[in-house]
């Protein structure tokens, strides 16, 4: 029944939405959860605790290899050591917590394992969800209006996957705030998360060779 309301929501009129309840009707995939007798039967019934849902990221390699954000820090520091795999990079203890000081555009900053290089909000399927979309910009505008920045030399990009997404963003007026801390549109489609984030600044590039340093990329898909 409520999928015939959506259908009548979504502007199909009422000779299109006969046709289709008379169809499920007709293959036993109609279900009207007021009546007791339609209930369907399952093969096995899954709970899922929501309460035990939380956020994660993956990495650091595989984006399958999921990661508790509680957790990242101590599984990141463990894959420095581990050996070298999908989930290890295998640089000795003693070299952990090294570091390394550039100079970019006139300012100097310091790089060390597991800094951030790259941050992009990137053109998987979370980009053209409007609630997702919308949450990043008043996050970015909330960064703004409390004085926060991105470091000069991390490269930051925004490439949703539909050009609706830059539309809303800029008539609900987040895409400023996006602007100012330089998530501005790159263009739409795959970018970042396939490789295609282009060079990093020479002054970056040089310092994560000379330290041979992890450096990090941080992705939204």
């Amino acid at each position: 029944g409520r999928t015939m309301e959506y259908l009548r929501q979504t502007g199909r009129d009422e000779a299109q939405v006969a046709k289709i309840e008379a169809y499920l009707k007709a293959q036993k995939l109609f279900c009207d959860y007021t009546a007791e007798a339609s209930a369907p039967s399952y093969s096995a019934i899954l709970e899922l605790d929501l309460g035990s849902v939380v956020p994660c990221v993956s990495g650091p390699k595989r984006p399958h290899d999921r990661v508790a954000v509680s957790d990242l820090k101590t599984d990141f520091q463990q894959c420095l050591g581990a050996k070298v795999g999908f989930k290890g990079f295998g640089i000795p203890a003693d070299q952990h917590a090294k570091s390394t000081e550039f100079t970019f555009e006139g300012e100097k900053h310091t790089l060390r394992n597991g800094s951030v290089v790259i941050a992009a909000i990137t053109s998987c399927t979370n980009t053209s969800n409007p609630s997702v979309m919308l949450g990043a910009g008043l996050v970015a505008k909330k960064a703004v209006e409390a004085g926060l920045s991105v470091a000069p030399y991390i490269k930051t990009s925004l490439s949703p996957g539909s050009g609706v997404v830059t539309r809303y963003l800029e008539e609900s007026g987040l895409n400023n705030a996006l602007d100012t801390l330089g998530f501005t549109l790159a263009g739409y489609g795959c970018m970042t998360c396939i490789g295609n984030s282009g060079e990093l600044k020479p002054e970056v590039s040089e310092a994560i060779t000379k330290e041979d340093l992890v450096a990090a990329a941080v992705l939204s898909g």
